[in-house]
């Protein structure tokens, strides 16, 4: 079994197994039931458990307030799902996403994720998420919002297609507003 340790200057920390059963990772969640700030991404026998630090958590609230605050104002029905965790045994694939939301209506699988990158590991995020059937992913990383859309293969996108007319780039922007407060008002 392969491991790698990634050290960011952000505090966060990314471990990376491979050669994972589903049942070893089961074993392993249990092990940190009680354990808080520990997230766990699986796919295909790799197992990346990472610690969110500080500024990941005020990064993904920001863009969620921001997102709701928006949604609301335009009269958009939203349901807030979170980060639940999605996948299956069947699919291979399992994780929690950092948000994610559904639109008009609760339904299974959000129509929307967001993930929110300080540290990533080896797993291709996408692939996951196409596997569970998101129809619309987002990347906010280094200040930046990067948008994908399930066709047949996820495609990256200018604008989303879910909220046509949000301004991404007004979004990315009060991200990173000194103070989450201001920001959304």
């Amino acid at each position: 079994m392969a491991v790698t340790i990634s050290q960011p200057e952000n505090q966060e920390r990314c471990l990376t197994f491979y050669g994972i059963s589903w049942s070893q990772l089961e074993a392993i969640e249990a092990a940190f039931e009680n354990v808080a700030g520990v997230r766990f991404t699986y796919l295909d026998g790799i197992l990346e458990i990472m610690t969110v630090s500080p500024e990941h958590e005020e990064t993904k609230s920001t863009i969620g307030l921001l997102l709701e605050a928006y949604m609301r104002q335009k009269g958009i029905r939203f349901y807030v799902k979170g980060g639940p965790t999605l996948g299956s045994e069947e699919q291979n694939a399992k994780k929690e996403p950092d948000e994610s939301y559904n639109l008009e209506t609760k339904k299974a699988i959000p129509d929307l994720v967001i993930e929110v990158i300080f540290t990533s590991g080896g797993i291709n995020k996408l692939e996951l998420y196409q596997r569970i059937g998101v129809p619309e992913v987002w990347f906010w990383e280094d200040g930046l919002l990067k948008l994908y859309r399930l066709r047949d293969r996820y495609e990256q996108i200018e604008r989303s297609e879910l909220l046509p007319d949000l301004d991404i780039a007004l979004l990315s922007r009060y991200t990173l507003y000194a103070d989450q407060y201001d920001a959304v008002t």
